[in-house]
């Protein structure tokens, strides 16, 4: 098991985590025009929290993790709630392929900084999206460190026009970022501190298909 298994059956009862897609799903329904003919992808859903917030907003949303216990969580919820939009798959998109399958809109919310080659990732959406999809990433700013503290061996945030940059290269265009919520976390037992969250949007230009 990987730590997000551990974490899996406590993941809904931390209050940060709805406040957080609350506000990241909000963000997501000002910039992009969601609508009910769009087929959707949440990469690294955990819970699927964020999903399960916009999923009367879209036709579909398949939701994937690379986390057994995770997706084993998602699946729980959706078959309690009899929701009938929403599917899991368990895969690490990081290896592995969605062979065949197209989406209107991909988003995340604090899963980029844990992959290793963002480069490689922001590519798969790309060639994942149809003509004038969009890419929705929430993540962190640029910190010290101290967000997950030692041993933590992802990025430590990302400087916001270095990652527009990184998408742009892929085939993005349309690319825009604003702060969409701030998580005050305590990193030790007298100091609290906040960490900004961003929501970048981006889309895959319908152009590149006719040149």
């Amino acid at each position: 098991m990987n730590e997000f298994d551990l974490k899996a059956a406590e993941w809904d009862n931390n209050p940060v985590i709805w406040d957080r897609a609350e506000a990241i799903a909000k963000e997501i329904k000002k910039l992009i025009p969601l609508n009910k003919h769009m087929n959707a992808l949440e990469f690294g859903a955990g819970t699927g929290v964020t999903s399960f917030i916009l999923k009367d907003f879209l036709k579909e949303i398949t939701l994937i993790d690379n986390s057994p216990e995770m997706v084993k969580v998602m699946e729980n919820k959706i078959k309690t709630l009899g929701v009938k939009n929403l599917k899991t798959i368990n895969v690490n998109l990081e290896k592995d392929d969605l062979n065949g399958a197209r989406y209107d809109l991909i988003f995340n919310q604090m899963v980029l900084h844990h992959i290793s080659d963002v480069d490689k990732i922001i590519s798969k959406f790309h060639s994942l999206l149809n003509p004038g999809g969009y890419l929705a990433v929430a993540d962190l700013y640029s910190e010290d460190g101290s967000f997950h503290g030692d041993g933590f061996i992802g990025h430590n945030g990302f400087d916001i026009v270095k990652l527009s940059d990184q998408i742009k290269k892929q085939g993005f265009t349309d690319i825009s970022h604003r702060k969409c919520y701030t998580i005050n976390k305590k990193i030790s037992e007298t100091v609290t501190k906040p960490f900004d969250v961003f929501l970048i949007v981006a889309k895959r230009s319908y152009l590149e298909f006719f040149r």
